[in-house]
Formats: structure tokens, sequence, C-alpha cells
């Protein structure tokens, strides 16, 4: 059978068709005449994956994207091609993860090796997202980038009114007061230099001094051994034993013992001592007023004169 020209040039289009689609598909990661499991996984957000990107189990590349597309209800389903013959149970986890820090994405899945039942052609994982290394520093930026402009608009703030402050006059003033502050310095490193000068002329009397000084605590530092030597202890326990007597002796005399107490407190006993000290007194201006009373000194037997009691005043 001659192929006619017509067939050969049909047969080329259709060959140059199909190649084409299969290129198209091997470049986006799909394989025609792969038989690998599908399954899927929902995620809110697949920013950064894209379709061929890798999925790894422990580790090991088992599998690729195939594709993904948006649901109804805003969500992204990624169709998953494994091409492993490990065992995936139904409760395992595909987690979307960073695969490096310029924001690649790739898909971990992390298997439950106790769960026997196995996923099927068709059926879903659970979905866990993980921010890379580039979202992470990306979230940790946001709160630190509005920080940074709150920062610059309150120095942007303050500049205005410093250069608003700083006027003409200001000025004027600042350079004034730091021409003064130029001469305090010079006149304070004057006075410096004059009281090195004085330590140095009195370095003999200052050392002498300091020697005394030295003298003087060593003595102390005896006195303070003495003291310390001294039975102070046992001195002040004779102390307050003897203060404990004088507070005895002084409740005694408040409550009326002894003689003392009987003294200080029967009114009577006062009263009596009161009245004798009265009489006595009397008793010495009549000695003083007229002494012939009680010394009577006669040698011719003088008649006694009689008594007459003495003024009281």
């Amino acid at each position: 059978m001659k192929l006619t020209r017509e067939i050969k040039t049909a047969i080329l289009v259709i060959s140059s068709i199909l190649l084409f689609i299969w290129g198209y598909n091997f470049l986006k990661g799909r394989n025609l005449f792969d038989s690998s499991k599908k399954i899927y996984v929902v995620y809110d957000s697949v920013e950064g994956l894209e379709p061929a990107s890798v999925v790894k189990l422990k580790g090991v590349n088992v599998g690729r994207v195939n594709s993904y597309h948006f649901l109804e209800n805003k969500k992204v389903q990624v169709e998953i091609a494994i091409t492993s013959d490990y065992p995936i149970s139904k409760s395992s986890v595909a987690e979307l993860s960073g695969s490096s820090p310029l924001g690649g994405k790739e898909i971990i899945i992390f298997p439950n090796d106790e769960d026997s039942d196995l996923i099927e052609s068709g059926g879903f994982l659970q979905s866990r997202s993980k921010l890379g290394l580039t979202d992470a520093l990306a979230e940790q930026m946001v709160p630190l980038k509005d920080k940074i402009e709150r920062l610059l608009d309150n120095a942007n703030a303050l500049f205005t009114n410093f250069n608003t402050i700083l006027d003409q006059q200001t000025k004027l003033n600042l350079q004034s007061s730091i021409s003064e502050l130029n001469k305090t310095m010079k006149e304070f490193s004057g006075i410096s230099k004059n009281v090195n000068s004085l330590l140095a002329e009195n370095k003999y009397k200052l050392n002498s001094t300091f020697d005394n000084l030295d003298k003087t605590t060593a003595n102390f530092a005896v006195m303070s051994d003495s003291l310390a030597k001294a039975n102070l202890g046992q001195t002040v326990k004779n102390l307050e034993k003897t203060l404990a007597s004088v507070d005895k002796i002084m409740k005694g005399i408040e409550s009326g013992k002894g003689s003392m107490g009987k003294l200080m407190n029967d009114e009577a006993m006062y009263n009596n001592f009161t009245k004798a000290s009265k009489e006595l007194e009397l008793l010495l201006q009549d000695l003083r007023l007229h002494p012939t009373r009680y010394v009577n000194v006669s040698l011719f037997g003088k008649k006694e004169k009689p008594y007459v009691a003495p003024e009281t005043k």
C-alpha cells in the first residue's frame, strides 16, 4: 500500500500535535502515560506552590503536584500524583511548607503508620500549613514596620519642633552659652593646676597627717580590742541587777513599806514632823532673844523671871 502525500502530511500533523501535547504536559510535570495514584488536599491558600512542586514523605520524593483550582467555598484544591508505593493511610496529614528561603513551597506528607485504612486514588488527605522562613519574617516585619513608621513620624515631628525652637536668637544664645562654658572650663583647668601645685607643696604635711591618722586608727583598734576583751556582759548584768533592786526599793517606798515608805506615805507623821520643825524654830528664836531664861548664872540668888512666850510669826 502506497501512502499518498496527503496521508503522510496528516500523520505528520497528528504526530506533531500529540508530541506538542505530551511536551506541554511534560513541562507542567504531567506524564500522559503515568499510572500514579491521584489524591487531593484542600488548602486556604497555596501561595508559592507551583505545578510539579515536590511532594515528600520522610524526606523522600514520593510524588509531585499536578494541578490546583478554586472551590466554591474560595479554598484551593490541589491534586497530587503519588509515584511511590508507600502505604499512605487516610488519616495522614499533607503539610504545605516552605522549601527554600526564597519563598518556594512543597508538600510534606506525615503518615499515620498505625492506621491500616489506606487511601485510594481520588481520596482526600487532611491539610495543614506551615509558614516558611520568608513568610514568618514577613509576618514579623509587619508590626515592626508599623513601629518604625510611627518612630519616623515622631522623629520628624521632633526635628520640626526643634527647628522651630532654634530661631536666630536661640542660636546666638547657644553660641554665647558654649563660649561661656569654654571660659569656665579654662578657669577650671587653672584651678586644677593650682590644686595640683598646692598638693605638691604640702605633700610632706599630708603624708604626716595620714601617718597620724594611721596611728589614731591603730589606737582605736587597740581600744576596741580592750573593750572586746573586757567583761562588758557581766557588767551589764550587774547593772541590771542593781537597777532591779532600786526598782524594788522604789516600789516598796511607794507601797508604804519600811521607814522611808511610811514617812513618805503617812500624812500624820508628816504633820508631826512639820509641827516639831516649827516648835524647834520657835525654841531657837526664843533662845536667841532671851538666853537668860535657859542659862541663868547668879551669884547672889536673883529671883527667877517669869516665862514669857515668844512672839509667833
